[in-house]
């Protein structure tokens, strides 16, 4: 088990050095006072204690992403080890935290309003739209999910459970942000947690005992164990289906929730830095099971196709056969809880969003109806759609929404005259995943099916130019 503990090792050092490197860079004020403090309006703008912080942040950008997206990532092999560990450390866990930390600096200003301030009122109208699209989206993702899975596990219709999930959502959008996210979540950030753990302990104790024998990280697994390897060629689409646990755009548009909550800025690397290395971890131990669990990558693509590609069903079996009664229990928090936790607070974020760009006050719960009505409605209406035409555009989403969030941090460094390079080479590594993803990709996976070299050399090529514009003009100003 060389690999598994190497990897959560270097996800840990990662934190205390890296991270701790990065909050220097960035230059953390103790001093300085917080939103929850200047603009407490008792509904989102509300100081909380650092642990329930970190926990909400945690379940907030984890849910099943981390387990989704590490089983689906490593049905392409022990590849999967590297993008987790690399991109947790030096891009995702940066841009978690650049993008919580700006918003603090920012008096708790969500994503477009960041946008705009360090690149542009153009980018700004754009990521206005996109953002509040993509989690609308993420919302509906992550109610047609469990709604299905109720109406399978209770018999009931699946009409009737989006109607429950629906009205849940709407509640904890509408409440303040301590009434249920600040008392049910942290609950289910432990649920989370034990979960990976006890699936880790489990699988130590079977490599220790000799029953499973484990995938390492060796030159003759660094190849493409995907089944159809010539539709999902391993760069990019691995580093599209890996998004949580690695780099997810999705996350700055959670961390300035969180960040009208935090009292001290030298919290900022343990509740952003520092969650987004706990979901890494949590990536690095669902990869390793699934990887595992069957035999091999091999094997695991060989059951994927016979579930139909559904990972809930993965994370079901390896929790009863590991777990017993016991792993029941967390894979129906896992498959349920977990993703509505996700959901609703997409929603939140998408409320919040709104009344900033149109800088309306969400103090009195009429305000807060008149935003949070026409997103349900449209949510619900995008519900009805196949499960897969919505799930298919998130990773996508996701990862252009991590490049814009790495240019951004890029810019507020030059501007700022810091060393930028830290956040504008993984923006420029980012921008050419993107742009090759939407060349190479089939066209039923958004893509244009082109051939791989000149994919490869026009998302260089594109990668290259926008590096160099950025210089210029940051320069320039």
């Amino acid at each position: 088990m060389v690999t598994f503990i190497i990897a959560i090792a270097a996800l840990i050092i990662g934190y205390l050095i890296y991270g701790k490197f990065i909050a220097g860079f960035f230059g953390e004020d103790a001093n300085r006072e917080t939103p929850a403090y200047r603009l407490n309006d008792g509904v989102d703008f509300i100081p909380m204690p650092r642990w329930k912080v970190f926990m909400i942040e945690f379940l907030n950008i984890a849910g099943l992403g981390p387990i989704f997206g590490a089983i689906l990532g490593a049905m392409y092999g022990p590849w999967a080890y590297v993008w987790i560990v690399v991109g947790c450390i030096f891009m995702g866990s940066v841009h978690d935290y650049f993008s919580g930390m700006l918003s603090v600096r920012n008096n708790g200003a969500s994503l477009p309003e960041l946008v705009g301030k360090y690149l542009g009122t153009g980018m700004q109208q754009f990521l206005r739209v996109f953002t509040i699209v993509l989690l609308i989206f993420v919302g509906v993702a992550f109610v047609t999910g469990p709604a299905g899975l109720l109406e399978k596990i209770t018999g009931g219709g699946k009409l009737w459970w989006l109607y429950g999930i629906f009205a849940y959502y709407l509640i904890a959008t509408l409440l303040p942000i301590n009434k249920i996210i600040g008392k049910i979540y942290p609950v289910f950030g432990l649920a989370l947690l034990v979960m990976a753990v006890g699936i880790a302990v489990a699988m130590i104790w079977q490599g220790a005992t000799g029953e499973m024998d484990m995938m390492e990280l060796v030159p003759a697994n660094l190849k493409n164990w995907h089944h159809t390897p010539g539709q999902n060629i391993l760069i990019p689409m691995m580093f599209i289906v890996i998004s949580c646990g690695a780099i997810s755009g999705f996350h700055s548009t959670q961390a300035p929730m969180m960040a009208r909550c935090l009292k001290n800025e030298k919290q900022g690397r343990q509740v952003f830095y520092g969650a987004m290395i706990a979901e890494g971890i949590v990536a690095i131990i669902w990869a390793t099971a699934a990887m595992n669990y069957f035999g091999d990558a091999e094997s695991l693509n060989t059951k994927m196709v016979e579930i139909g590609h559904n990972p809930a069903e993965v994370v079901d079996m390896i929790s009863r056969s590991w777990l017993g009664r016991v792993g029941a229990v967390f894979a129906i928090v896992g498959v349920i809880a977990l993703p509505i936790s996700t959901g609703d607070t997409a929603f939140r974020s998408a409320r919040l969003t709104v009344a900033d760009i149109f800088n309306f006050k969400q103090k009195t719960i009429g305000n807060r109806l008149i935003v949070s009505i026409p997103l349900f409605v449209l949510g619900f209406a995008l519900s009805q759609l196949d499960f897969a035409t919505v799930w298919k555009y998130l990773g996508l989403s996701n990862q252009v929404l991590s490049a814009v969030v790495l240019w951004m941090g890029a810019a507020y460094l030059i501007q700022n005259r810091k060393n930028h390079w830290l956040l504008s080479i993984p923006a420029a590594f980012m921008t050419f995943i993107v742009v090759s993803y939407l060349l190479i990709a089939p066209y039923k996976n958004g893509g244009l099916a082109l051939n791989p070299e000149l994919s490869y050399w026009t998302g260089v090529g594109v990668a290259m130019l926008v590096m160099g514009y950025f210089v210029w003009y940051y320069r320039k100003r």
